[in-house]
């Protein structure tokens, strides 16, 4: 069956704003010594790099060098996280192998610096990345791939609407270990469903006067399917 098809773009260089916070095309000058910190202080390094094919840094100098590369990148394209309150970078993300002529894109290198897991930050992050590959960009399939032990991401992809695909065995050698990885994704037949429970959870109204979520993502997306 022929496709009534136009090739998706690649993402430009440009701020995406929410509410709570912004994605910054990575700037090494303005972001380095905070990304660093987000990082690598109180310990947390070793849970943030764990499954990642880099890091932890021994110093800043280090960690400097690399995010410049990472910065002049177009593919990956990298962008800081950062709070909109405070202006602070907070954690990372990318967007990845782009097939701009079959509708794929793929979101990866994701992580939280400790202050910003689990809050209606990190989760508003993802949706700005999703809603602009699929409503802004033109994507046809929005890919999300971890290493099959990390179960934080693999319960992340899950209760951000994503499809588990299925394991690539010895998909890569990261860190000289083997790396079996876990695929997901969203389709854009999905996401309509995908996009609107996003933004009822994070509507002001689904937390309390303590930022306690009312409900859970899941159970808003559940809502929305069966109504």
């Amino acid at each position: 069956m022929s496709l009534a098809w136009t090739p998706a773009r690649v993402p430009p260089r440009e701020t995406l704003t929410g509410t709570t916070v912004r994605l910054e095309p990575l700037d090494p000058e303005r972001h380095a010594l905070a990304l660093f910190a987000a990082s690598h202080d109180g310990g947390a390094a070793e849970q943030i790099f764990r499954y990642l094919p880099y890091g932890p840094f021994l110093n800043f100098d280090d960690f400097r060098s690399w995010l410049e590369e990472r910065a002049a990148s177009s593919d990956p394209y990298f962008v800081g996280i950062v709070d909109a309150g405070t202006g602070t970078p907070q954690g990372m993300a990318a967007f990845m192998r782009m097939a701009p002529e079959h509708g794929v894109i793929e979101i990866g290198h994701i992580w939280f610096a400790p202050a910003l897991q689990r809050t209606r930050a990190a989760t508003e992050a993802i949706y700005l990345m999703a809603r602009h590959s699929f409503d802004d960009l033109g994507y046809r399939r929005l890919e999300w791939k971890c290493d099959a032990l990390n179960e934080p991401s693999r319960r992340a992809a899950d209760r951000f609407g994503f499809t588990f695909e299925g394991v690539f065995r010895q998909h890569m050698v990261i860190k000289g270990r083997n790396r079996d990885s876990a695929w997901f994704s969203i389709l854009d037949s999905e996401w309509p469903l995908v996009r609107a429970a996003f933004e009822a959870w994070l509507a002001p109204e689904n937390f309390n006067a303590d930022g306690r979520q009312r409900q859970s993502l899941s159970a808003v997306r559940d809502s929305i399917s069966r109504a």
